[in-house]
């Protein structure tokens, strides 16, 4: 007897459905009820009840990726505490990087956390010079900075009119 076409083709998929059904039972069915570890790896929860405020100077700026440290940008703030890492994520301007620099007089606002047997700081906020940056929402997701362009101030035009019109008004 012949077989036609369709019937082959039936067939076939039936035999893969089957196949499919055959590895889905052979999986163990715990492998989905996985086990929560808060605090491992670098997706640690961000712990907003426990924020402390960080005065110090930066010390250092690593760009670097170390092996053992969240990746992105750490600035290394010495304070009255002794030397703090704060990881302050990939999402800043060029601008902020700029202006971040060795010396500088900083305030981070964030969570101590531990990873792989080393304190960070996971800043949520930074305040140098006049300027203030979110690093992190409340419940410390990085957030990406927006470059807001200054404005100017009525100074700031007459200085910009002086200057056009040789140094008078």
């Amino acid at each position: 007897m012949r077989l036609c076409r369709f019937t082959r083709r039936s067939r076939m998929i039936v035999g893969l459905m089957i196949v499919g059904l055959v590895a889905m039972a052979a999986a163990p069915l715990s492998a989905q009820e996985r086990e929560s570890h808060p605090g491992r790896g670098f997706n640690a929860p961000y712990d907003a009840a426990h924020e402390i405020t960080v005065n110090g100077t930066v010390k250092e700026i690593v760009t670097r990726h170390a092996l053992g440290t969240a990746p992105g940008m750490h600035l290394l703030v010495s304070g009255a505490d002794g030397v703090v890492d704060a990881h302050v994520g990939s999402f800043l301007t060029e601008e902020t990087r700029a202006a971040l620099h060795e010396g500088l007089p900083v305030q981070i606002v964030g969570a101590m956390q531990e990873l792989h047997g080393k304190q960070f700081l996971l800043a949520r906020q930074i305040t140098f010079g006049g300027r203030m940056v979110t690093v992190r929402s409340r419940t410390g997701f990085l957030v990406r900075e927006v470059h807001r362009p200054r404005r100017e101030t009525p100074a700031d035009q007459k200085a910009a009119v002086s200057e056009t019109n040789g140094g008078t008004l």
